[in-house]
């Protein structure tokens, strides 16, 4: 038998910490798959509930900036 040496070592070691990483970001997932909402009735697609509204589309004012002889000019739009 063959005595272990320091890369085969360091490659289970690497092996090892992937290992746990992928298990650390599945459990992760999955508890953020248990805290999200199901649809109570799942069957009526195209029918809105009682607790959704309509969106109201309407304008928002943003920030732009741009140049304007040679300096930088942000305002409200």
């Amino acid at each position: 038998m063959n005595a272990p040496t320091r890369r085969s070592f360091l490659g289970l070691a690497q092996n090892a910490v992937a290992a746990a990483a992928v298990g650390a970001i599945g459990v992760h997932f999955i508890d953020a798959a248990e805290a999200m909402p199901v649809a109570p009735h799942p069957g009526q697609a195209g029918a809105l509930p009682d607790l959704v509204t309509e969106v109201q589309w309407g304008r928002r004012r943003r920030r732009v900036c741009w140049w304007h002889r040679g300096r930088r000019r942000c305002r409200w739009r």
